[in-house]
């Protein structure tokens, strides 16, 4: 069964989202950093560090990472918070490509049967409630031009290079006499930048291949 992380308290995570944005990037997320400077203080607002860390904003040595900073750009901060949901979610996300967009009935049903929980249990209601309020404040819709960039790498094939048909004919000896051979070679070249690779298998064809 899936184990779905979830926030001991919602409104304490979206407050302490509110207040990241604001805040200035720290060296490293810490309670003190918590405390003194988003001015959240006590046991609750401290519950709420791992769920961040999970969320992908905070490196396992409290360092703010990439999407840490892309979230505090008003621009890219929903995408921030997808990109942090599929990887939160990944189960319910397997089970319905669309959940974000899924009624609570709906939604509670992928989580109750995701997790193996009943579901009147506090796993079922708290995963429910951290849910919706991150998908409130996420855009599914959009994705950064680094993402796209990327998908579009990835489904496009590298082209593959093939020599031109090279032809070559043995001319009959002096006296007029022999057998006439001709031959055509397709070659496929490695997709590769490299132009020494190229220079290497021409000058091999030349030496072994190609005769005057």
């Amino acid at each position: 069964m899936a184990n779905l992380p979830y926030a001991q308290r919602t409104a304490t995570l979206m407050t302490m989202l509110d207040k990241i944005k604001t805040a200035s990037v720290p060296e490293k997320f810490s309670q003190d950093f918590v405390a003194e400077k988003l001015l959240m203080k006590g046991g609750t607002p401290r519950s709420i560090i791992p769920f961040i860390k999970k969320m992908g904003f905070v490196a396992t040595d409290g360092t703010p990472t990439e999407r840490y900073k892309e979230f505090r750009n008003p621009a890219k901060s929903g995408n921030a918070i997808a990109a942090a949901m599929r990887e939160l979610y990944e189960e319910l996300f397997e089970m319905n490509e669309y959940v974000y967009e899924t009624n609570q009935t709906t939604l509670k049903g992928l989580i109750v049967e995701a997790t193996g929980a009943e579901q009147n249990s506090t796993v079922v209601s708290k995963t429910l409630s951290t849910f919706q309020a991150l998908r409130k404040i996420a855009d599914f819709d959009s994705d950064s031009e680094e993402e796209i960039a990327a998908l579009e790498e990835a489904a496009t094939p590298t082209p593959a290079y093939t020599l031109p048909q090279i032809h070559s004919q043995q001319p009959s000896n002096s006296s007029g006499e022999g057998i006439n051979l001709s031959y055509t070679i397709n070659l496929n070249l490695p997709a590769t930048t490299d132009i020494e690779v190229f220079n290497a298998i021409f000058k091999s064809l030349k030496q072994h291949l190609i005769q005057e």
